[in-house]
């Protein structure tokens, strides 16, 4: 077994494998940029060595580096994570022939698979299904506009050595392939090192469906059942979990015998994953095809290794010092059902726009087990019947969300005997994430898990985009829920100015306060007067109590309306004028007025915001990597103006009236601030 190993990568993923080797009694080095200086990973770590500025391309994405930290520090093996380096060929062969070990596949089984049109037809070769599509890379904009009318819309444009659902882009027709076309070959170049492009027909109604594998060097492979992945936004993973709501014990087994056919094909070891689409629209489940094969630890490994109790870390540590797997493919079950939420920096309620800035405040849901180690047995993991609550991230308080990586904050993983309970934990843990700073996504993933479409496991790689078309605007909430609510906040309002009355009035000061209230929030007004354990709202009798207290920032509350209990976990923040109270996959900012002062409220002069629309401004930090337009040139709706790339992605910034440009106030190559200026219609 290795004495020491270096972990090439960063944040939660890091701090993962981190635990893990510590665990296992193996000692660990940890890399940084300039930026991940004070990183928990970094802390967290044995030993550290800085490899560059902030840009992954002059640090995590220079394989030298890595070995001249390796070579510095005495690690005998390398762990990639995910992403970077993790997918790389000549990366594994340059640390072999330094004599270091990589923790993870054989750079042929690496090769052969990242390159997603060679293992499509290496796929095909090995009897697994394939989605029809280009038999090459795509030459040009003229030559992706005949290969996907040759195919058939919808097709979808993927950079050939892409993942993470990095360069891709969805046609539905030739105009959505000229302006697509190389965006996908930048995006694919700007991230992967290579901008070849193929295209395949798009399954309608599909769903994302994966196998995890896990082999070693002796030559068993077993795979580790399923993940559902459907719910995703730009072809980024929201949700996961295991297993599938839709996959039969069949199906499994299908998919499984192929999944290691492949696997055996390109003499694959360590943990490694094949992706499947399958159609919605085929009950049977017959119709699945091969998507790719990612030959590395996935994002959402945790969910099958909770419903499994393999520790998938540690078996490829074991894997690459050259030891067997210690169980057969008889020996995994599936011991429950987990459920994985990603904790993004970005803003669901403007457009899911990507958010950078400082951690202001971070405190994760109480977790009943962080990161790892769990228990683990050959038979799988013993299952707490209340569940477990596990938090996977590598962010701390006052720390930065870095417009240089991804923007992912956390990973919010529950387990629980059945997938209602799972999905119940999850809301109930989402209820308990406080994160002040950048823009979250927190109240999106809490209205996804109680959304009756996903409690129905009707899922589809489209569920985002069909159920949110006009944008996510919180989680609705029902009359009752409304009422305990607007109780809550009359009686924070009540606490928050008897404290302010007895701080300033002294013995004599003024009289008490008036219990009668009237809570304007979500465009309504409500009568709340407040009572010795309960309230009556709008006539209606609210019966519970809150624990709020000022300076508390999360609360509890239980009420009752007509005999139904609540029972709210509610984020509290004080705003110029009211609160902000958070709870149940909502916002509801709130104003609580004395009902003798409420009347007044229509006399206030509304102050009218300024006309910005002849403005294009940059709707979140980025790069301008592009000007579509001059001063000058004439512009219509929907057309192309700037470019911005954000968090590793690119965003097309469009016209939203006809106009004239008068002016361009950035340079492109400009680092740009959230509501920066770019140029001016005339």
């Amino acid at each position: 077994m290795f004495g020491k190993i270096l972990i090439a990568n960063r944040g939660e993923i890091a701090c993962r494998v981190i635990r893990t080797a510590r665990r296992m009694g193996i000692a660990t080095v940890a890399v940084y940029s300039d930026a991940d200086t004070r990183s928990p990973h970094v802390a967290l770590a044995d030993d550290a060595v800085r490899i560059g500025p902030a840009p992954a391309a002059e640090s995590y994405l220079l394989p030298e580096r890595i070995i001249e930290a390796c070579l510095a520090t005495g690690a005998e093996a390398v762990h990639p994570g995910y992403g970077f380096l993790s997918e790389r060929a000549s990366f594994v062969e340059a640390l072999e022939a330094q004599g270091l070990v990589f923790i993870g596949p054989p750079a042929g089984a690496i090769a052969a698979m990242g390159d997603k049109i060679a293992s499509k037809r290496l796929a095909a070769q090995a009897g697994v299904n394939v989605v029809p599509g280009s038999p090459d890379a795509i030459a040009d904009t003229d030559h992706a506009l005949s290969e996907a009318n040759r195919i058939g819309y919808p097709v979808m444009m993927k950079a050939s050595a892409g993942g993470g659902g990095k360069g891709m882009r969805l046609a539905w027709n030739d105009r959505d392939v000229r302006e697509g076309f190389e965006a996908t070959q930048r995006e694919g170049l700007n991230s992967f090192g290579d901008d070849r492009v193929f295209i395949e027909k798009f399954i309608e109604s599909p769903r994302h469906i994966e196998i995890q594998l896990l082999g070693d060097k002796q030559g068993n492979i077993v795979y580790l059942n399923e993940r559902e992945c459907s719910i995703q936004r730009r072809h980024q993973k929201v949700v996961e979990e295991a297993p599938s709501p839709f996959v039969t014990p069949q199906m499994r087994r299908r998919m499984g015998e192929q999944a290691v056919a492949l696997a055996r094909a390109v003499g694959y070891h360590s943990a490694g994953t094949v992706e499947l689409i399958v159609s919605g629209a085929d009950p049977t489940g017959e119709s699945f095809y091969f998507l790719e094969m990612n030959t590395r630890l996935q994002v959402e490994h945790p969910v099958t290794e909770m419903i499994t109790g393999v520790d998938l870390v540690e078996q490829m540590i074991r894997v690459a010092a050259g030891q067997t797997l210690p169980f057969t493919q008889d020996q995994i079950g599936i011991n429950g059902w987990a459920i994985e939420n990603r904790v993004y920096a970005e803003d669901p309620y403007r457009g899911f726009l990507p958010s950078t800035g400082r951690l202001v405040r971070y405190r994760p849901p109480p977790a009943t087990l962080h990161q790892a180690p769990f228990a683990q047995s050959e038979a799988g993991v013993p299952l707490n019947a209340a569940g477990v609550v596990r938090v996977d991230d590598g962010v701390a308080e006052g720390g930065e969300v870095s417009i240089f990586y991804d923007p992912m904050i956390a990973k919010l993983i529950t387990h629980a005997p059945t997938r209602e309970a799972a999905a119940d934990l999850q809301i109930a843990a989402l209820d308990r994430f406080v994160i002040e700073g950048p823009g979250h996504n927190v109240d999106f993933l809490s209205a996804l898990m109680q959304h009756p479409r996903f409690r129905s496991g009707e899922l589809t790689t489209g569920f985002i985009a069909e159920e949110y078309p006009e944008g996510f605007h919180g989680a609705p909430a029902d009359a009752a829920r409304q009422r305990v609510i607007a109780a809550i906040a009359a009686g924070i309002e009540h606490t928050h100015q008897a404290r302010a009355r007895r701080t300033s009035g002294g013995l004599n000061g003024p009289p008490p306060l008036s219990s009668h209230w009237v809570v304007r929030m979500n465009g309504q007004s409500l009568d709340v007067t407040l009572g010795d354990g309960h309230a009556m709202v709008d006539g209606v009798q609210v019966d519970g109590h809150c624990d709020w207290m000022p300076g508390q920032m999360l609360a509890q509350a239980d009420g009752a309306v007509d005999g139904v209990k609540q029972s709210l976990s509610i984020i509290v923040r004080r705003q110029a004028r009211g609160w902000r109270l958070t709870t149940q996959g909502a916002s509801h900012d709130v104003l609580v007025l004395p009902a003798h002062v409420a009347p007044l409220m229509q006399h206030m002069i509304e102050k009218v915001p300024p006309d910005l629309s002849r403005f294009l401004i940059c709707p979140m930090p980025g790069l301008l990597t592009r000007l579509h337009v001059a001063p000058g040139d004439a512009v219509e709706p929907g057309q192309p103006l700037a470019t911005v790339e954000a968090m590793k992605m690119e965003n097309i910034l469009r016209a939203e009236k006809s106009g004239r440009v008068a002016r361009i106030a950035v340079e492109q190559g400009a680092s740009l601030a959230t509501d920066a200026v770019i140029l001016e219609l005339e």
